[in-house]
């Protein structure tokens, strides 16, 4: 009996030990995107390894992905419809929904609880429970007579709220979900020809949305949303001056940065970062660059800017210095440069090479390559710090 006693001490002691050894935080995980495969690389940056390969993800073409408050799951949005809920420590999928026919990425809201997706077909937004996934709220987006638009460029804003573009309708909607089963909505109007992204500052005031149909861009400031929506720089888009290039791929706002005060953003179709005021967003520089922008990202400190490019130079980053406006270093990682995350102290920058089959590891201060990572025709790249930022 004696030895029997001491064995189950044992065993309760040895148990937990156990358990201890195995368990691991989500604060440095996050999901690579393996477009052609319909797979997910989940990886962690602390020593920059791959943990494990979560297939099954349906059209994975121009996915995007947020992360639940406690960072362990990500939701993935797909192009064919498909949401996916994915448990990054068991690198299983919890369950896999197609709600549509034809998706554009969608946000979580500021309490966690809810999911929303923003769909081409049938065009609007459609509410999930963050839990199970089950539908708690369908939003058309019928501008007139049963006439649905594409929606884009929603993202979460502060209060509950989801704010996103309609296309096809030239309107900007706010969604207030504190009352998921009747979202109050707020609509505007007449903000632009065909809205074609959208992207919201890190403090969740400023909502920009780019005009694909005319030159400018719809600013509503979601502090004052009763001033309604306005045009600012109207000179941007595809009217700029008759030196512009064929535009090989729209830009994305997402990717814009805001650094202080001034925001660096993408030209349409010229070889140009442009720099603008965000105290009454007027454009105050212009930065040439070795091609046409697409991702124009600040790393956390905010003293550089990274930027990628469209085809014939989509080999190529730059580095841009913020306080001189100039570039400093221009890295050829290979071809096929799709996307950039930094990790959240800004000390590394993991970059997707699309058609070398594989992630670039670069850091950031000696602007030296780290390590590089095999993965399947990559493309996003999001960190799990995204749970706790507005807008990712």
């Amino acid at each position: 009996m004696k030895h029997l006693s001491i064995l189950l001490i044992l065993t309760c002691l040895w148990v937990p030990a156990t358990v201890m050894a195995s368990l691991r935080g989500t604060g440095d995980l996050g999901v690579v995107i393996e477009r052609a495969s319909g797979s997910i690389l989940i990886v962690e940056h602390s020593q920059h390894t791959v943990l494990g390969r979560v297939s099954g993800l349906g059209d994975l073409s121009h996915a995007s992905v947020v992360f639940s408050r406690d960072a362990r799951y990500a939701f993935i949005f797909g192009r064919d419809g498909g949401l996916s809920k994915v448990d990054l420590l068991e690198h299983r999928i919890v369950k896999r929904v197609i709600q549509s026919g034809n998706s554009i990425g969608g946000a979580i809201s500021q309490d966690g609880r809810f999911i929303a997706v923003s769909n081409y077909t049938p065009g609007g937004v459609r509410i999930f429970n963050a839990d199970t996934l089950s539908k708690v709220a369908d939003i058309p987006a019928d501008y007139g007579q049963k006439t649905y638009s594409k929606v884009i460029g929603l993202v979460d804003a502060p209060n509950n709220r989801f704010v996103f573009s309609l296309y096809d309708a030239g309107e900007i909607w706010i969604a207030d979900v504190t009352d998921s089963q009747n979202p109050q909505l707020t609509k505007y109007k007449d903000v632009g020809r065909q809205p074609y992204d959208g992207l919201i500052s890190a403090n969740g005031r400023h909502y920009l949305a780019g005009l694909f149909g005319e030159d400018g861009l719809a600013h509503l400031d979601l502090w004052h949303p009763d001033r309604g929506v306005k045009k600012i720089l109207p000179g941007y888009g595809k009217g700029q001056n008759d030196q512009k290039l064929p535009v090989y791929k729209m830009p994305h706002l997402e990717g814009w940065a805001i650094a202080g005060s001034q925001a660096f953003f993408p030209a349409i179709g010229k070889h140009q970062v442009l720099v603008a005021n965000t105290e009454n967003w007027q454009q105050i520089g212009t930065i040439p660059v070795i091609g046409q922008p697409v991702f124009v990202m600040a790393e956390p400190t905010q003293r550089q800017v990274w930027v990628n490019f469209a085809l014939p130079n989509n080999q190529w980053v730059q580095v841009i210095d913020v306080e001189s406006q100039k570039p400093v270093k221009t890295l050829e990682p290979g071809k096929g440069v799709l996307h950039m995350e930094f990790t959240p102290r800004g000390k590394a920058v993991w970059i997707s090479v699309r058609d070398e089959n594989r992630i670039d590891v670069y850091d950031t201060q000696t602007m030296q390559l780290i390590i590089q990572i095999p993965a399947e025709a990559p493309s996003g790249i999001f960190f799990t710090n995204r749970a706790h930022r507005i807008g990712l």
